[in-house]
Parts: C-alpha cells; sequence; structure tokens
C-alpha cells in the first residue's frame, strides 16, 4: 500500500490524507537548507583541492592542443618528404583531429555526467588522455600505415578524453562551489590552460636546445634529431595527467547530484556537512536508503519540455553559438601560431636556405613566439577576468570581449598589408594579436566555460555544457578547416588579411548571442534553473 506522501504525488491532492503536507514542506525545507550550507560555506583547502584537481586537466588538456601548433613544423622536416613540408591536408587532419574528438567527448562525457554520476566518470577521461599522449609519441609507420593517419587516430582518441574534461571539470567545481566566489574558482581552474600552453612552448625550447648539437651536426633536413623532438614534446604532455589522476579517481560525487539525481536527500546531506567540515566524502557501504524524493527526473520529454519553453532555450542557444563563434577565433589562431608568426616574419630563421642551422632557427623562433604570445595575452587575460567576475559579472566581460575583439580583427584584416609592409607595422601587428588573445581570455574564452556550468538545473547542467562546449568545438572544426583550406589562396599566407575580416564578423554575431544569457553573478544554481525551489520536491518513496 503507499504511503501518504506518495498518494500525494499520484492524486495530485491530499482530502484523505492532510498530514503529508507537511512532509513535503519539510523535505523541501531540508533541501534548500542543506543547499544553502554549500552557497555560504567559507572558502577552504577542499575548495583549493577541487581547483588543483580539475586545474590540472585543463592544463594538461592545453598543452597536448597546442603543443601540435609546434610539433607539426617539426613533423614538417621528418615527414614532408623533398618539400620538407606536410600537405595542407595532412596538416589539417593532424591539427583537427583533436577538436573532432574534443566535440564527441563533450557531448558523451556531459551526458554521461548527468546519468551516472559525475564522480564515477571523473578519471576515466583522463585515462584516455594519457594513453591517446603516450601512443602518439610512440607512432611509427610502415608500407601500409603512414604516420600521419596514425597520429590523426590518436589525436581523435585523445580529443574524446580531453573532451569530457570540459562539462565534468566544469560542474564539479560549480556544484561545490559557494555562490560569492563560484565565478572565481571556475576561472582559476579554467585559466591552467594557459599554463599548459605556455608549458608546451617551455618544454619545445628546452627540447629543441637539449638537440641543438645533433640538429647542426645532422644532414638537412635533420629528420633523426628532429624525430626525437616532436616526440619528447608530445610524450612528455602525459606527466601531469598521471600526476592528478589518482586525485581525480577519489573525489567525492557532488552533493547536488546525490540529492537532485539519485534523490537521495539523507545521503547530501551527510555529504554536505563532511565536505564543510572534514574536506572529505565518508559514505556508509552499509546504510540503508530509507527514503528516495519525487522531483523532476531526466528524460527525453522531461528535457524537451524544460529546454522547449523560451526562457531556458533562450539560455542553452546562447551559451552554444557564443562558444561556437569565439572557438572559431579561438582555436584558429591557436592551432596556426606557426603559422601567423610565419606570415609576420616572427617564425623563421635567417640562415640559408638547406641548411641544418635554418632548421634549429626556424624551431627554436617558433616556440619563442609561441611563448611570447602566451606570456603577452593569454595568461593575464585569465587573471584579469579573474579578478572581476564576482564583482562585474559574466555578461558584461562577455559583451565587452566579443565587441573589442571585433574591433581588433577589422584592424588586423583591414591593414594587414600596410601592418606587415615595415619593422613597425609588424611590431604593431604582434602588440594587437597579443590583444587579442588577452581579451580572447578576458571576455568570452572564460564566460562561454563558466556561464553553461551555472545557468541550467542539475539534472541536465553536465549535458547541457557538453552541448555549449561541443558547439564551440564544432567551430574550431570549422576554424581549422577553412584556415588550412583557406590560408594560401593567391600564394603561401595570403589569404591571412580575409581569415581575419571572417573572425571580425563572428566576433559581432557573438555581441547578440550574449544577449540571450543571464548574468549568473551571485546567484544560486537552484535560482539559475528557473524551476521553482518551493515545491521541487513533490513527495517521497519509502525505499
Amino acid at each position: 500500500m503507499a504511503n501518504p506522501v506518495e498518494q500525494l504525488f499520484d492524486h495530485g491532492s491530499y482530502p484523505d490524507k492532510p498530514q503529508a503536507m507537511p512532509n513535503i514542506v519539510v523535505l523541501n525545507e531540508r533541501r534548500r537548507a542543506a543547499l544553502q550550507e554549500i552557497d555560504n560555506a567559507p572558502f577552504s583547502w577542499f575548495h583549493v583541492k577541487v581547483c588543483l584537481v580539475a586545474g590540472v586537466g585543463f592544463f594538461t588538456d592545453a598543452y597536448d592542443i597546442f603543443a601540435i601548433s609546434i610539433a607539426a613544423t617539426m613533423l614538417n622536416y621528418v615527414y614532408g618528404g623533398k618539400n620538407v613540408t606536410l600537405t595542407s591536408w595532412q596538416s589539417t587532419g593532424i591539427k583537427v583531429a583533436t577538436p573532432v574528438g574534443n566535440l564527441f567527448g563533450q557531448l558523451i562525457f556531459g551526458w554521461l555526467a548527468d546519468l551516472v554520476g559525475r564522480k564515477r566518470m571523473y578519471g576515466i577521461e583522463l585515462m584516455i588522455m594519457i594513453i591517446a599522449t603516450f601512443g602518439q609519441a610512440l607512432s611509427g609507420q610502415a608500407p601500409a600505415v603512414g604516420i600521419v593517419g596514425v597520429l590523426i587516430v590518436w589525436r581523435f582518441i585523445m580529443g574524446v578524453g580531453i573532451g569530457g574534461d570540459y562539462p565534468l571539470s566544469a560542474i564539479i567545481s560549480s556544484e561545490f562551489a559557494a555562490t560569492r566566489s563560484r565565478g572565481r574558482l571556475m576561472t582559476a581552474v579554467f585559466a591552467f590552460q594557459g599554463w599548459g600552453q605556455f608549458t608546451s612552448s617551455l618544454v619545445g625550447i628546452i627540447v629543441v636546445a637539449a638537440y641543438k648539437d645533433a640538429i647542426l651536426a645532422a644532414p638537412y633536413p635533420c629528420v633523426v634529431p628532429v624525430d626525437y623532438t616532436w616526440r619528447l614534446l608530445i610524450g612528455l604532455g602525459c606527466i601531469p595527467g598521471v600526476v592528478a589522476l589518482y586525485f581525480r579517481l577519489t573525489i567525492p560525487e557532488t552533493p547536488r547530484f546525490t540529492m537532485d539525481v539519485e534523490r537521495n536527500i539523507d545521503q547530501a546531506t551527510m555529504d554536505i556537512e563532511n565536505v564543510i567540515t572534514i574536506g572529505k566524502h565518508v559514505e556508509d557501504d552499509d546504510a540503508v536508503i530509507t527514503q528516495r524524493i519525487k522531483a523532476p527526473r531526466a528524460s527525453l520529454a522531461d528535457f524537451s519540455a524544460h529546454f522547449g519553453k523560451w526562457e531556458n532555450g533562450k539560455v542553452l542557444l546562447g551559451t552554444a553559438y557564443s562558444w561556437f563563434a569565439l572557438d572559431i577565433a579561438f582555436y584558429g589562431l591557436g592551432l596556426n601560431s606557426s603559422v601567423i608568426l610565419s606570415a609576420i616574419k616572427f617564425g623563421g630563421g635567417s640562415a640559408g636556405r638547406g641548411t641544418s642551422l635554418l632548421v634549429y632557427q626556424t624551431l627554436y623562433n617558433v616556440c619563442v613566439g609561441n611563448l611570447i604570445l602566451s606570456v603577452a595575452g593569454l595568461i593575464p587575460g585569465y587573471w584579469a577576468s579573474f579578478l572581476v567576475i564576482d564583482t562585474w559579472g559574466r555578461k558584461p566581460i562577455q559583451l565587452m570581449g566579443f565587441s573589442v575583439l571585433t574591433v581588433l580583427f577589422v584592424i588586423m584584416g583591414f591593414a594587414y598589408d600596410k601592418l606587415i609592409a615595415t619593422t613597425a607595422g609588424t611590431n604593431a601587428f604582434v602588440f594587437l594579436y597579443c590583444l587579442t588573445n588577452f581579451f580572447q581570455n578576458f571576455g568570452p574564452n572564460t564566460t562561454t566555460f563558466v556561464v553553461p556550468g551555472e545557468a541550467f538545473p542539475t539534472r541536465y547542467r553536465s549535458t547541457a555544457h557538453g552541448i555549449s562546449a561541443a558547439s564551440g568545438k564544432l567551430g574550431a572544426v570549422v576554424a581549422q578547416l577553412g584556415f588550412g583550406q583557406l590560408v594560401n589562396i593567391g600564394g603561401t599566407n595570403q589569404f591571412v588579411q580575409h581569415i581575419m575580416e571572417i573572425f571580425a564578423f563572428f566576433m559581432l554575431t557573438g555581441i547578440f548571442s550574449t544577449l540571450l544569457i543571464p548574468e549568473t553573478k551571485q546567484r544560486t544554481l537552484e535560482d539559475l534553473s528557473n524551476e521553482n525551489q518551493e515545491t521541487y520536491i513533490s513527495g517521497a518513496v519509502t525505499a
């Protein structure tokens, strides 16, 4: 026989059991009080741990993604044949494989994290990244298998793991954070991406310098020593992932998932108390679940009903398209930084053609150029966002970023020929390029990561973040395919200026998509979900 609370849910009224009403009120009050403890919790060592564990993953992500910009130049010498350069399709394939993998990983892991839990999936994506990174470093070729094809497969697999890291790390840091500092915590996690990109350039410099004598002693194009350099550069990327793996596998489930998706309010309440007081998750394997709450459950019909309302659907549209527009420029520039550096005569060497010295100078200068771009724009941009994201807000930062980027790309595109015609103009172009990096990160690159981790209900938060991030990677794929096939129209690097103009158009469209998203600063995740929290729990079932 159904208990009174279950009868209330089933019949929608309680004429025969008026005593059931207080039970529902109490359950909703317990839920709100428990979540309020997280929202008002003081900053603690546990928050630092979450930041570091999630951040190391993003460090590894960025290292693995952007190291290929340097490695592609090395691969030209090793596998480029007589022309000492990969074909445009080979170079594009190697670079685009990871964003394609990201797209699948973000959708799959985003959905799974809402289905089976954040904790159960966290660490699996890192294992995939480690194995695929190691596999790339050991890749070879045979008469029936080319090295480029092997690398594309491994980089796709690695991309799936990296893609899974986006929704998982965003949601875990968001759901554990206090309301007043949630933006800073999520930004600090994401900012590790800048250090990963910086480190890939630094490791490139160290590896190239270590093999300097071998490169100079080898006959052009220095195939053997350069083959060592790209394998070390890529392979070393798995080290931080290995270090972080244990901590990811032991991180606790978020109380919000336990409460709203597993519907176990007793375990969630205990988790919150333990995490806040001792920073650990304690679960009694012998404990008997006496009741589960009745609350909205994830399903295709419920998903359609929730996002079918314009007030909810417009938020997903805004986060998804904003990320799409941003990544067209972000990855179009980032994955092709060596091309940009060469176009402005900052990525080559001064030695004679066909000499070993030219090989060394080219590799060294590309690494140094990427390092300068990281320090001059990328890293400061992340931390500028960190300082103001919880006071100024996400939406103003994103609007400002897209607006400034539109202007910068218009200048870089339409004034390109005049800028690179003189030394002073080239220096100005490099300065503008660094500014674009700065305002991408002190702008939409940070906020497009943060807002989807806040603006949706718990049961769809990871899925919606995965959809938004996958839209971004679709933009990265479009940019990479477009960049790779357009850049040499009319001659080597002759189309760069028009690519900048295309980027300006997409930055302009990002301004309008930003208007669709809500301001999330200093608002609880439950308030942002657009669902009535007073009657969120509609009953309970005795287990």
